[in-house]
């Protein structure tokens, strides 16, 4: 039993082996931070509004091809390259669009009935802390450690006080079609949960490097 185990686990422990998962969502989570805060301090005809877009797209390509480089230079060299076949990616095709519809209509019912959901936004991140839970702590013991921060970053931000929250997202933009409060919460939410997942990816990478050795060919 404890062989098969170990088989099961040889994906997910190996998929965040360096940290790069960790590296990427976090610098993920501080880009979008990055995006949000510009549009909410900056008047709504400012030149950052017109290039949120163009923002979004470097970091999503960056994160992309610098995750990915690191591998292909530092984590194959070392550990070699393992692809494990991939199942059950039509259910999570199927999942991710039903999932993007929902969150789509969901905003548009927010916008128009102006509901106070700060709160619930935040305790997403209980839902994150899980989902984190599932993918890291089985390979990696110490994972519990940064799952319950996680969680606990979430609780924290949801007792946090309303006029703190929206002090957050108070500019001269003037304009918030998701509530000062809301801004606010998901701006801190992204700073808190990316600062944690960076930090995680940044020790996971160190460690790397210390238990692992280049190729012979690259050793002085």
């Amino acid at each position: 039993m404890g062989q098969i185990e170990d088989l099961l686990e040889r994906p997910r422990r190996y998929s965040n082996v360096d940290g790069m998962d960790e590296c990427g969502a976090g610098f993920y989570c501080l880009g979008c931070a990055l995006i949000l805060w510009l549009m909410v301090r900056t008047p709504a005809r400012s030149f950052w509004h017109e290039i949120t877009l163009l923002i979004f797209a470097g970091l999503v390509c960056a994160i992309r091809y610098g995750t990915k480089a690191i591998k292909r230079h530092v984590t194959y060299p070392r550990t070699g390259f393992v692809e494990y076949r991939s199942t059950g990616l039509r259910t999570v095709k199927i999942v991710s669009a039903i999932s993007s519809a929902l969150v789509t209509v969901g905003v548009a019912l927010v916008m128009r009935r102006h509901w106070e959901i700060a709160t619930p936004v935040s305790l997403v991140g209980i839902v994150l802390a899980g989902v984190y839970l599932y993918r890291m702590a089985g390979a990696v013991r110490w994972k519990w450690v940064v799952g319950g921060a996680i969680a606990a970053g979430a609780v924290a931000i949801a007792l946090l006080p309303a006029n703190v929250i929206e002090g957050l997202a108070v500019g001269t933009a003037g304009d918030h079609p998701f509530g000062a409060r809301m801004e606010g919460a998901v701006l801190l939410s992204l700073l808190v949960y990316g600062t944690i997942l960076l930090v995680s990816g940044g020790i996971s990478f160190g460690l790397y490097l210390r238990r692992t050795q280049p190729p012979a060919g690259e050793s002085r």
